[in-house]
């Protein structure tokens, strides 16, 4: 095997097929483990740990009392460092699928033909199958001036030792939101450039109303349906225009979306397109006879829970073309005569479903979503029923003096739930039971007559399905 790419999924799928024995080369030109572990979840996670920290002491005199807060990034931007062992090594994770078997190759694959890869200045021939996990690049948007100047993506946001005193966020999507909200909480003046009508646009507009009123809380400003014009730099600050409108920073931040660069990988040496946003695969995460591809390359979603979920797939499946062509090879050896289709596929191999995709946006308070929203199960010709409820119409959101809500988008016809949505300062966890309940299609009335923790944030679920109509 070879697998080019070594983010969360390719290591997932190099480590476990190293592990059952096979021999696999694994390629990687950056480092291994991918953006989660260096600049993506985990560190933006301590940072949001500790500015959530940080908005908890300020409401101490709300409940407690009173307490003195002064912000110090020293201590954050130590242990993000410490994290990615100080210099963004990956040293650890190399010698970790050394450990299990698997030689790795510091460089670029390149697809060389069917069954071949190109590596530096060698060629390896994979006799069971090659997978892509290239993942994706900060894409920046077209705007006159923005490549000629020194902008931040993600990664020089994480990387950061000294906060400025101000900072442009082009993108109000859910990366952008996160690291708006945490530069705030540390004293950062921040302004929110979008081009659509409202921040958090692929969630649902309630969840976009409340993490918009949050972070106004927070001191952000935010500027919606705004179309950037121009970017300049001139050597100390930044100005950005859009039509009449002038907004300045001392540095801008660019979190527009992502984009595989599939014109690198050679697809065209075994018959696949190249100029495509994303690369197309089956339900078995199959590029084409002998390939196969997982991750943030694939379009399924840009969460590290994808990727491992897909590898998990891709390890099943090949596994089993190994064991039918390991048959296939030891009955040739026996002189047994052989129909050329070699041994049963295992029909347990799973298959990619996501209709119960989970997502959670780390803003405070957080919004957990799975399935549809109420807007794509309309689009899709469903009889929606919607319940919706305030969180702090619950006792413990009560308690907490919790911003939130639940929402519900069940399919009236079929009697179940194809979307949900919590938002809340555990919305990723109550999420848990909405994702249960749209994977597993758990009919309405079940999910009615359950009992729900008394006083709990997901109790408020219950008043949601009460809510439907």
């Amino acid at each position: 095997m070879v697998v080019v790419g070594l983010g969360v999924g390719g290591e997932e799928v190099a480590g476990r097929l190293a592990e059952a024995g096979l021999s696999v080369v694994g390629v990687e030109r950056n480092l291994v483990g991918g953006e989660c572990p260096y600049w993506g979840c985990v560190p933006s996670k301590m940072m949001i740990r500790a500015a959530n920290t940080l908005a908890e002491a300020h409401r101490v005199h709300e409940f407690a009392g009173s307490a003195r807060v002064s912000p110090d990034w020293a201590p954050v931007a130590e242990r993000i460092r410490a994290e990615a062992t100080d210099t963004w090594d990956d040293r650890v994770a190399v010698e970790r699928f050394v450990n299990q078997g698997g030689r790795f190759i510091r460089g670029s694959g390149r697809l060389d033909g069917p069954g071949r890869v190109r590596v530096n200045d060698q060629v390896f021939q994979a006799r069971h199958g090659i997978v892509l996990s290239t993942g994706t690049r900060p894409s920046a948007p077209p705007v006159d001036g923005l490549t000629d100047t020194p902008y931040w993506t993600n990664h020089q946001a994480i990387e950061v030792e000294r906060l400025p005193e101000s900072l442009l966020v082009l993108g109000g999507g859910a990366i952008g939101l996160e690291l708006t909200q945490v530069f705030a909480r540390f004293g950062v003046r921040v302004t929110v450039i979008e081009t659509l009508d409202r921040v958090l646009a692929t969630e649902e507009p309630e969840s976009s109303e409340v993490v918009a009123a949050a972070l106004r809380a927070d001191g952000v400003d935010i500027h919606t349906r705004v179309l950037a014009d121009r970017v300049d730099h001139d050597g100390e600050r930044f100005t950005l225009r859009a039509n009449e409108a002038r907004y300045t920073a001392d540095r801008l931040l660019v979190v527009t979306g992502r984009r595989a660069h599939l014109d690198e990988l050679g697809l065209d040496t075994i018959g696949v397109r190249a100029d495509q946003r994303f690369l197309p695969v089956d339900d078995r995460l199959r590029v084409t006879e002998g390939v196969w591809a997982v991750g943030d390359v694939t379009g399924a979603g840009a969460f590290t829970h994808v990727a491992t979920y897909q590898a998990g797939i891709v390890v099943a499946d090949l596994l089993d073309r190994v064991r039918r062509s390991d048959a296939e090879a030891a009955s040739d050896r026996a002189g047994a005569a052989s129909d050329g289709t070699g041994a049963a596929p295992d029909d347990t191999v799973p298959r990619a479903d996501y209709r119960a995709l989970p997502r959670v946006t780390f803003t405070d308070p957080e919004v957990g979503g799975v399935g549809l929203t109420e807007s794509q199960a309309r689009q899709r010709g469903i009889n929606v029923q919607v319940g919706t409820v305030p969180l702090g119409s619950s006792a413990r959101g009560w308690i907490h003096r919790a911003d939130g809500l639940i929402k519900l988008v069940a399919d009236a016809d079929r009697g179940v739930l194809v979307g949900g949505t919590s938002v809340g300062p555990a919305g990723g966890e109550v999420l848990s039971g909405l994702a249960v309940a749209v994977h597993a299609a758990v009919p309405l009335a079940e999910l009615r007559d359950m009992i729900y923790a008394y006083p709990t944030f997901y109790r408020a679920i219950s008043d949601a399905l009460r809510d439907l109509s």
